[in-house]
């Protein structure tokens, strides 16, 4: 009998501890997607200021997701929506959060998950804190009492962000390299780790539940891409049964100049290089037979809008 005591003593004590991280996560998590009232990477987050079910494609991956895709030439050319929840250096966790968020308002019908994620090793605090900050937000945001001192706990938030580039990140300097054999083939396959592989399958499995489609993509990195990766994402592609495309063994299809597309190097792609990247999923997309054209739909008339500043601020640049 004398163990009950401090065994009741410590589940009272969690209890208690569990209702107060859920008290405060109720709280302190941003009631609106701003960076103002405390969202962290607004602009990856600017799809839940997007309206309910409008967008057809969603994007996930690190900066070499937005650098290399732009959603307002794919609607130039198609007439499809889509956004781009890249961030810089995004682990593959964060990756599924991001999704997590896009589903509670979107029903895209397909999902882009850029493959360098992949093969980035997730430190194992932030697996642990990723994971229990989904059932308790307070973890993820406690440093929003600076903004909740000056605003107060009952802001309503009413304000939303979007992206103007819807996710796009546009960069017209051209820093280039001569590179032309990065992705000399070989047999040989480059390990991903295991959480990570892991994490792809919840991707997946998150997909279905929401009836999308899951595309993994390999957009053109010299500094980044190899054909030990190539191998390796190609062999989980085939055991998860999703489709999988590299654009950098692809150059008849893309056709990449490194001397001229590129702003650092190889490492990301510029506006000239996104505009290669751009038309081949414009026609990709086109060939699934998913989308419908919304270029005149009144209700999608600021994607019009959208797109002539982009042009506008293309050619300033």
């Amino acid at each position: 009998m004398k163990i009950v005591k401090p065994i009741l003593g410590f589940t009272a004590f969690a209890l208690g501890l569990l209702v107060i991280l859920s008290g405060l996560s109720y709280l302190f998590v941003p009631k609106s997607n701003t960076q103002d009232a405390g969202m962290e990477e607004v602009i990856a987050n600017g799809i839940q200021g997007e309206p309910a079910n409008s967008i057809d494609v969603v994007v996930v991956g690190d900066s070499e997701s937005y650098a290399s895709i732009s959603p307002l030439l794919i609607w130039k050319d198609t007439g499809y929506t889509s956004y781009v929840c890249g961030s810089s250096k995004q682990y593959l966790s964060y990756s599924k959060t991001l999704l997590e968020r896009a589903f509670e308002t979107q029903s895209p019908k397909l999902v882009i998950l850029e493959t360098l994620c992949i093969y980035r090793q997730i430190p194992s605090k932030t697996i642990v804190m990723d994971e229990a900050s989904r059932y308790f937000p307070i973890l993820r945001y406690h440093d929003r009492w600076k903004y909740m001192a000056l605003h107060g706990f009952h802001d309503s938030g009413s304000d939303v962000y979007t992206s103007p580039y819807k996710g796009h990140r546009l960069n017209s300097k051209v820093s280039g390299i001569n590179s032309t054999n990065y992705m000399a083939e070989t047999t040989s396959s480059a390990e991903i780790p295991v959480y990570n592989r892991l994490l792809v399958e919840q991707i997946q499995q998150l997909c279905q539940e929401h009836g999308a489609k899951l595309l993994l993509l390999s957009t053109p990195s010299t500094v980044n891409w190899n054909y030990q990766r190539h191998n390796g994402i190609k062999a989980l592609s085939e055991e998860l049964g999703v489709d999988y495309i590299d654009l950098n063994i692809m150059p008849d299809q893309v056709n990449i100049d490194w001397s001229t597309d590129t702003f650092d190097r190889g490492d990301h792609l510029n506006y000239s290089g996104c505009v290669k990247v751009s038309q081949f999923l414009s026609n990709y997309l086109e060939g699934t037979k998913l989308f419908s054209d919304r270029r005149n739909d009144s209700q999608y008339a600021n994607w019009n809008t959208l797109l002539q500043n982009y042009e506008t601020d293309v050619a300033k640049k």
